[in-house]
């Protein structure tokens, strides 16, 4: 096999150029064949094999850097630098992350995960570069999905000043997670299918070539002179008015056009921008059929693409996107917002069912935030889905353009707390800490499944700021019979005992019942309450439940730092009461990749720590 002569970076520079193509095929073989075991991003990779390959001939790694916008197509990249046998530990506990990581190898530039940030950090890596007096070459990879991303204008904006080389590859496949949408779009759409272009250019070009003795130096002269020629026929030309040089559009599949069209943007003493077309999932029939599902894929049976473990019960997505199809029935009034995920944040149904209340506007999550602020001032009730990793980039327009204001948005912010194997970049495990800070804002967790429901009722007929935050996957079923009326600021006593209590928030909720179980198998007894609300802080039940137990203990799966712990910590201080509290959160530190369940028990918020804390703690007293 040829991939078994790639053993360290340049390897691929050893390969004869007849033999690309083959390698091409045995690099989209081996990435289906171990994501299909591990999971991971499947149909990005596929898409870029050929590029990161023509990148790889093209530069001269580590001294030239590539920035990968987001990073999850980076995993040929992984491959040709050396890191083949980590793909048996991709995206699990201690093994290989999914993402560029600096700590990984010399070869990953700058950390990603967020989208939209490779031309900024690409400009950065550039005028150190200058002002070091270095010559090394840097190249930011960002796909169209992200160039809809206003900081990725902000970047070209300044990137439009320089005097030196920066290579900017625009990766254009259509789609970010799902289909792209907006203007950005539309324009690279024209870009791509500029027909006057494209056969004005083929056909001057071949009856040139087919002139005797001037025609080959003719085709030369007008290949030099060829950005005027665009400049004339192709629509808009935005980047070139930038004052950007555009090269391409460039097939993403032909790793010989590739490795020429980079080195003549290697010879180009500014930012100059190369527009490559890709098919996202290309070689992989499921993943050509379906770009979306295979973004971030589970296990799967590599012969139909169909997951190997198939779900059983309902997550909490799906009984987000029940509920909204159910509000969006009973009130004209609901619009949903998303940032390009309509499938991922459970938001299809509902625009399937009422398209003129639906928006995508993109990866543009600032926008979204404030887009949204615009609609409720306009008399409507709009529904903001975003991850929980992703809100936390529209925090300044939450807090200037909604809560200043007070207007009715309602944030469904789901993947709170750890999501597993996406690492660092995608933990939601901040956004108690940054929402909680912001005056006029309202923060509701539910314990359950049917909690989640009537949450987002009561939040939809709130007529305020307000947030509800629910985990990644399968919908906690238990305590069914615990269904009281949701009455704003209070919270939920479910068992009423002595000794200890536990004031749960949100998904930590079921684990708070195992450490009762626990608990209780010992010979304490042991009260839980389900805080519903974590802003505004229920002090009359907290202060009661204080007083009336030997331990109280605060359980969240957020930071510690400005989480629900420390506010309550901060409310029961005043009282100064001798007696012990606790507080379970996730410590001040970035918790990497790796299966959820794992990651509580590092972190030790898992039901087994939780009881062995408490009981060391209640021995002293």
């Amino acid at each position: 096999m040829l991939l078994d002569n790639i053993r360290q970076v340049n390897d691929i520079k050893k390969i004869n150029e007849e033999e690309l193509a083959s390698l091409a095929e045995e690099i989209r073989e081996f990435l289906i064949e171990k994501i299909s075991v591990t999971g991971g991003h499947l149909g990005s990779n596929l898409g870029a094999v050929e590029l990161t390959m023509a990148l790889h001939l093209a530069l001269n790694l580590p001294e030239d850097k590539i920035i990968w916008d987001v990073g999850h197509q980076s995993y040929t990249h992984k491959l040709l630098t050396g890191r083949r046998s980590g793909f048996e530990t991709l995206r699990k506990y201690g093994g290989m992350s999914g993402f560029p990581k600096r700590r990984e190898s010399d070869c990953d530039a700058f950390d990603t995960g967020h989208s939209s940030t490779s031309i900024s950090a690409g400009l950065g890596l550039v005028k150190a570069r200058d002002l070091n007096g270095e010559k090394h070459l840097v190249v930011s990879v960002i796909g169209d999905g992200s160039l809809t991303g206003g900081m990725a204008y902000e970047a070209l904006n300044n990137a439009a000043r320089l005097e030196s080389n920066f290579i900017i590859v625009l990766n254009d496949n259509n789609m970010s997670i799902s289909e792209n949408v907006g203007g950005v779009s539309k324009y690279l759409n024209n870009v791509r299918t500029a027909d006057g272009y494209l056969d004005l250019r083929d056909g001057v070009y071949n009856t040139l070539k087919d002139m005797p003795k001037y025609g080959n130096q003719m085709v030369k002269f007008i290949r030099r002179a060829k950005n005027s020629v665009k400049q004339l026929v192709i629509p808009g030309m935005l980047f070139e008015d930038m004052g950007i040089t555009y090269l391409g559009p460039v097939d993403g599949h032909n790793i010989g056009q590739m490795v020429r069209v980079f080195h003549e943007a290697k010879r180009v003493k500014k930012a100059v921008l190369v527009h490559v077309l890709t098919q996202k999932g290309k070689g992989y029939l499921p993943a050509e059929r379906h770009p979306a599902r295979f973004h971030g894929a589970e296990p799967f049976e590599v012969e139909t693409g169909l997951p190997t473990h198939s779900r059983t019960k309902a997550n909490y997505t799906d009984i987000f996107s029940t509920v909204m199809t159910k509000l969006g029935q009973r009130d004209e009034k609901v619009v949903a917002i998303t940032a390009a995920m309509p499938d991922g944040t459970g938001l299809k149904r509902f625009r399937n069912m009422y398209p003129e209340r639906f928006f995508d506007v993109g990866i543009a999550e600032e926008h979204a935030v404030t887009f949204a602020a615009g609609l409720a001032a306009g008399g409507l009730k709009p529904i903001v889905a975003i991850y929980s990793s992703f809100l936390q980039r529209a925090y300044d327009q939450i807090l200037h353009d909604v809560c200043i204001q007070n207007l009715p948005v309602v944030f469904a912010i789901d993947r709170a707390g750890l999501v597993g194997s996406d690492g660092e970049t995608h933990q939601g495990i901040f956004d108690l800490s940054y929402l909680s800070s912001i005056p006029n804002m309202h923060i509701m967790a539910p314990k359950n499944k049917w909690e989640l429901s009537d949450m987002m009722k009561f939040a939809v007929g709130f007529g305020a700021p307000i947030a509800v935050r629910y985990p990644r996957g399968e919908a906690f079923d238990g305590l069914k019979e615990y269904r009281k009326p949701i009455v704003y600021g209070k919270s939920e006593w479910i068992y009423e005992e002595k000794d200890i209590c536990l004031l749960a928030v949100g998904s930590m909720v079921k684990i708070a019942c195992q450490v009762r179980e626990q608990l209780k198998g010992k010979g304490y007894s042991c009260s839980l309450i389900n805080a519903r609300f974590v802003k505004p802080l229920d002090e009359d039940t907290i202060e009661e439940a204080f007083a009336a137990h030997e331990m109280f203990v605060t359980m969240e799966e957020n930071v510690a730092s400005g989480g629900y712990g420390e506010r309550a910590r901060e409310f029961l201080d005043r009282k100064k009461s001798g007696k012990s509290l606790i507080s379970i959160a996730i410590p001040d530190e970035y918790v990497e990749h790796g299966n959820v369940d794992l990651l509580r028990q590092e972190i030790e918020i898992d039901a087994d720590s939780v009881t062995r804390r408490i009981i060391e703690e209640f021995s002293r007293l």
